[in-house]
């Protein structure tokens, strides 16, 4: 990710509609493993590591965040913090519970994603579980993906393959952030274009007002994933999956 993007991550992560609305579906995505005890957990790719230590407090499991930018890692207060590669992890085989990925791997070139997904299998523990989250469909770029140095998007059947050829086995996959679909395509297919807008970065606090109407949409999707449905276009994908035995 530009190393640029940190600095705005960390100022508007607590407060801004994208990050809380996301956080609120992320909530109710876990509840379907909150009970299975998950007392190491990776963060692969944590960014700033805000979400780490959110996960830590939502769900009292013992994060160890890693990135491979220290700008991002600068901000975290967790000891366990690790400088490094998601596609060669400095780590044993087999020793986390789960692997949480968070728009990561859209930053890898096409294809080395298998690299990336390889490493989360080898270090987990058999049967151990995988929440990854990233962004979809090409026609969503953005000004803000090319900002972002963002490289690639999945559409779901795209995520499954690279998923299962990692070894692993897909529980659930959804796509997420779809109510606002319609804004999103208008604003990057349409006006971006129009209006001839450089790359810059999406992550700016809105008027109080549009932030807290911006959230409602994730928030009711949220409730919507948590009682088990799953919707059917978005502009994130989320996945539940497990190590082959």
């Amino acid at each position: 990710m530009n190393p640029a993007e940190f600095q705005n991550i960390a100022l508007a992560e607590e407060r801004m509609w994208w990050f809380r609305g996301m956080r609120a579906i992320l909530r109710a995505w876990a509840r379907q493993f909150e009970a299975k005890p998950l007392n190491r957990v990776l963060e692969a790719g944590c960014g700033t590591g805000y979400m780490s230590e959110w996960m830590a407090r939502e769900f009292g499991w013992r994060m160890t965040p890693l990135d491979l930018e220290f700008s991002g890692l600068s901000h975290t207060r967790l000891e366990r913090r690790t400088q490094g590669d998601i596609c060669a992890l400095p780590y044993r085989d087999g020793c986390f519970d789960a692997v949480v990925s968070l728009d990561v791997i859209v930053h890898l070139e096409r294809g080395a994603e298998g690299a990336a997904l390889r490493e989360f299998a080898r270090v987990l523990a058999p049967r151990g579980m995988l929440v990854l989250r990233t962004s979809a469909l090409d026609l969503l770029r953005s000004r803000h993906s090319q900002f972002a140095h963002e490289r690639q998007r999945f559409t779901r059947d795209r995520l499954r393959a690279a998923l299962e050829a990692a070894g692993f086995t897909v529980d659930r996959v959804s796509y997420a952030n779809s109510l606002l679909l319609p804004v999103a395509f208008f604003k990057f297919r349409v006006w971006e274009p129009l209006t001839r807008q450089a790359p810059a970065s999406g992550v700016v606090m809105p008027p109080e007002w549009l932030n807290s109407l911006l959230e409602v949409p994730l928030r009711l999707e949220a409730r919507w994933l948590g009682t088990g449905l799953n919707l059917p276009l978005g502009q994130s994908l989320l996945v539940l999956a497990r190590k082959n035995a």
